[in-house]
């Protein structure tokens, strides 16, 4: 089970230079059910997920860049290219900074941060940093992402 919420981030109060980072391309074979490939620093992984927002069912594999060349021949809308970043918060959390880099998305800024309850989730008190909470917003998905580029 993934339980995470998303913001935006309208700028950036920090120098992301000495965090922990990923370029990652990340498709969709299928919308729905949604079926993504991600491919970061070398690694490639097939997702699957169910339904949901704030908390959904999540299921991943490692696959081989074989396979992930193959699957890129299957896919269904725009590719989606993306820095992350991992920066640390308090009570052992992590933000998971994404800048967009596709032409449509330029400039968007989000970060989430998973949690291991529900709990957890709606109690977590976002940094001054974070803007505007869109968890419920699935337009802000990647998955809808990757259908308007």
């Amino acid at each position: 089970m993934e339980i995470e919420r998303k913001f935006l981030v309208d700028a950036l109060p920090f120098d992301l230079s000495e965090y922990n980072k990923s370029e990652i391309i990340q498709s969709y074979i299928s919308f729905s059910p949604t079926i993504r490939l991600r491919g970061a620093n070398g690694s490639f992984f097939l997702t699957c997920k169910g339904e949901g927002t704030l908390s959904r069912e999540e299921f991943e594999i490692q696959i081989t860049e074989t396979q992930y060349n193959h699957l890129m021949t299957k896919i269904d809308g725009q590719t989606i290219y993306k820095t992350r970043y991992y920066i640390p918060l308090q009570d052992n959390y992590t933000a998971e900074l994404d800048i967009y880099h596709n032409e449509r998305l330029n400039g968007l800024i989000t970060v989430e941060v998973e949690f291991k309850t529900l709990d957890d989730a709606k109690n977590f008190a976002p940094p001054q940093w974070f803007s505007k909470d869109v968890t419920e917003n699935s337009g802000y998905s990647n998955s809808s992402l990757a259908q308007i580029l």
